[in-house]
């Protein structure tokens, strides 16, 4: 068991539910990537298991396509995922689809996790440890540092390249008090509906995000070739 987890412990985690963001075309994918086999499992069912074998996290709302609501319960029903309260239409956007997850989850939770539902390889570590940082910080994001080089360009010329110690390539799930994802999330559907990120929508209301330790096998699907290395990771940790 992780550090964060036995911190959890000994400080009583308050309720805390989980987002799932499942309303994905998957057009780089070609074709719908979460319901892809893994491992002999639908990706989603993976990212689900992921959240309810987690101790730290006592309820699991999904934020599916409208036509996929009744196949992500179904999914859940199959795979034994009980702590499943709610499976709701996404929007139009990735920001209004976490908006309706994060409306969607029990009133009483205090932490909410909000979780790309094509990664299906997140640890009970990498949770526990983003909820441990929101509680005690108000926002948490699990982030590995950048290893490449990154150039800023501008019509194909290089224009900067960044400091890399100072770059981290973002994961989820991202954490936070529930009342301040709420808040930032109403803002950002109203006002900036196209932001990409769920920490981004705190920044713009004034809210500090803090790092917490990421994952290199945390990856996000999103082409037939992630799904290979994924292949790759569940066969070295012999979960296949």
């Amino acid at each position: 068991m992780g550090k964060g987890s036995e911190k959890l412990k000994k400080l009583r985690l308050p309720y805390a539910a989980a987002v799932i963001v499942a309303g994905g075309s998957g057009s780089r994918f070609g074709g719908d990537k979460l319901m892809a086999e893994l491992g002999g499992m639908p990706v989603l069912a993976r990212t689900m298991l992921a959240f309810e074998r987690c101790e730290a996290v006592r309820a699991i709302a999904v934020a599916a396509r409208p036509d996929a609501i009744e196949d992500v319960k179904a999914l859940a029903k199959r795979y034994g995922v009980s702590k499943l309260t709610a499976v709701t239409a996404g929007g139009d956007t990735r920001t209004r689809s976490c908006l309706a997850g994060v409306l969607a989850v029990p009133a009483e939770a205090e932490l909410i996790a909000i979780h790309d539902g094509a990664r299906p390889l997140v640890t009970d570590q990498v949770i526990t440890d983003a909820l441990w940082t929101a509680y005690r910080h108000t926002a948490a994001l699990p982030a590995i540092p950048v290893r490449d080089t990154v150039k800023e360009a501008s019509e194909g010329v290089v224009t900067a390249t960044p400091d890399r110690s100072c770059l981290y390539a973002a994961q989820t799930p991202q954490c936070f008090q529930a009342d301040l994802i709420r808040t930032a999330l109403l803002d950002a559907a109203e006002n900036a509906p196209d932001v990409t990120d769920d920490c981004l929508a705190v920044e713009r209301i004034g809210g500090r995000i803090y790092l917490s330790p990421g994952s290199e096998e945390n990856i996000k699907i999103t082409t037939p070739l992630d799904l290979k290395m994924a292949e790759l990771i569940l066969a070295e940790r012999g979960s296949i």
